[in-house]
């Protein structure tokens, strides 16, 4: 069995931080007590979640999380909107010489491609400099992610660890790209990489938040079990845990534990 989800227990400090590590401990111990069993990478591949479980499932479900997505993120945008203004201004202060919105193609459900929206945390020419950074990578399989990234800006680093980065995504949840809750959506190049275990991660709609988005040190977190935490969401999304998963996410924004 491989190590578990999680290395970084001791930086719990609070009560508050407390609770929602003995949540995510719940969680892990659940896909640590599955994850010999169907599907799991260490077990069984063959029992693998099909598009077409997924289609004729739960479709009252669906609908209504579509409609409380579309509500949801209106509502956050005209709310947010000056505040959002303000932070593209410090973007453009803080880094001139490109958009303050950084659009990439990123795979959704189903593999349809669509652009993403980020607010611009890394210098302008940031995708030119990856090749000199590749050998500093912190993640193994086919994601790309290191801590103390040079690319990143000032502002960027603080809208970063408050996760502010991600708020134009709600535009993408409007247009019905993403949901609010689903695996983040991958790259192209990621998915070219991905067995039939990891496509399972595309049958649902991609989501501004997750199983992973909430975990302490989430780039600690192997791919394989990254990809434990999504296959355990597409086989147990419900009402129930896409509002624990907000819940969450709200924690981990107030702690600054994004990454």
């Amino acid at each position: 069995m491989q190590s578990e989800v999680l290395t970084a227990a001791s930086a719990v400090k609070t009560d508050s931080e407390e609770g929602t590590y003995s949540e995510i401990k719940e969680t892990e111990r659940e896909i640590t007590e599955t994850s010999h069993g169907e599907g799991s990478p260490d077990g069984d591949k063959e029992n693998l979640v099909t598009r077409e479980e997924v289609e004729s499932s739960k479709r009252a479900y669906r609908l209504i999380k579509r409609a409380e997505d579309f509500v949801l993120s209106l509502g956050a945008l005209i709310v947010l909107l000056i505040p959002m203004l303000i932070v593209a201004l410090a973007i453009v202060i803080d880094s001139p010489g490109a958009s303050p919105i950084f659009k990439q193609e990123r795979v959704g459900k189903n593999g349809k491609t669509f652009k993403l929206w980020k607010f611009r945390s890394m210098i302008p020419n940031a995708e030119s400099k990856l090749e000199e950074l590749m050998d500093k990578n912190e993640m193994d399989g086919p994601v790309f992610k290191i801590k103390n990234d040079p690319r990143i800006t000032g502002v960027g680093k603080f809208i970063r660890k408050t996760s502010i980065d991600e708020l134009p995504q709600l535009v993408n949840i409007l247009r019905g790209d993403m949901s609010i809750v689903g695996p983040r959506p991958p790259l192209p190049k990621e998915v070219e990489q991905y067995d039939d275990y990891a496509r399972q991660r595309l049958l649902v709609r991609p989501g501004l938040t997750c199983y992973w988005q909430i975990q302490p040190s989430r780039n600690k977190v192997s791919f394989n079990d990254w990809m434990k935490l999504d296959a355990k969401y597409v086989r147990e999304y419900s009402f129930k845990e896409d509002w624990k998963l907000i819940f969450k996410t709200f924690s981990v924004i107030f702690h600054k534990e994004g990454e």
